[in-house]
């Protein structure tokens, strides 16, 4: 699906990502055109008032979790995340790798953006740009060079708007994408800080590249919950990954 539009024809897409304003023209990658997701036959979603109403409730409930986590408790379950991330077949295989910067109160990735390193993979980090619901993922080039990039207002560290890098959609896009988040479901659905980075993100790749990247949300256990209010526009993540299991996970 593309912005709202069922799956269909390359043009169906193009007209979806125009009329979301998502004019990037990069060209698409395969023979094949890109197909859109298809909603599953029994995903209900809210009505985008509702959603967001529920998205704010749900927001404030995760930030209380996460203020009471304290640094070592937030370390030990990093730690146990990073384990699970780069044992697992998906990262094992993938050659081109985007993950994000982290937050304070998000899982520390540091210590997996070295090992794609130390592996020879290729690390794409997010850019996101002012005033716009648009972020692309570009080359980082060393782990050295993180802490020389500028800081954003939300204090995030990001390669400027003139620093010319690699984008991942104009050069064959990724084979997976680690992504960040304030809360999750067991089903997959995610719920950001508002802004729709990822969610426009995916759309553009979509409409863009003949093959989808496979997707693993990193989250601590308070972030994971019985539900996520979504919309026809939100986009499922394959795997979520956290300290323990998911069965287990304390959930509101």
């Amino acid at each position: 699906m593309c912005n709202g539009v069922p799956a269909g024809t390359s043009a169906e897409c193009t007209e979806a990502a125009r009329q979301a304003g998502l004019t990037d023209q990069t060209p698409h990658v395969g023979s094949d055109p890109p197909v859109c997701r298809r909603p599953k036959e029994n995903e209900i979603y809210r009505t985008p008032e509702r959603s967001r109403r529920a998205e704010i409730g749900r927001r404030a409930q995760l930030k209380q979790r996460l203020a009471v986590l304290s640094d070592l408790e937030k370390l030990q379950q990093s730690q146990a995340v990073t384990r699970k991330v780069l044992s697992h077949p998906r990262y094992q295989t993938a050659r081109r790798v985007a993950i994000f910067l982290n937050m304070t109160d998000e899982v520390q990735t540091e210590d997996i953006i070295r090992d794609i390193f130390r592996q020879g993979k290729l690390c794409f980090i997010p850019r996101y740009r002012p005033r716009s619901t648009q972020m692309d993922m570009v080359r980082l080039r060393s782990v050295e060079e993180i802490n020389l990039l500028p800081v954003t207002p939300w204090n995030v560290r990001q390669p400027g708007e003139d620093d010319c890098r690699e984008d991942a959609l104009a050069t064959g896009g990724l084979d997976l994408v680690l992504v960040p988040g304030l809360g999750f479901d067991k089903e997959g659905h995610r719920l950001g800080r508002g802004k729709g980075y990822y969610d426009t993100f995916f759309e553009r790749y979509s409409c863009h590249l003949s093959h989808k990247p496979y997707t693993i949300a990193l989250a601590f256990q308070e972030q994971v919950c019985d539900s996520i209010p979504v919309t026809e526009n939100d986009v499922e993540i394959d795997e979520i990954i956290c300290a323990g299991d998911l069965k287990g996970s304390t959930t509101i």
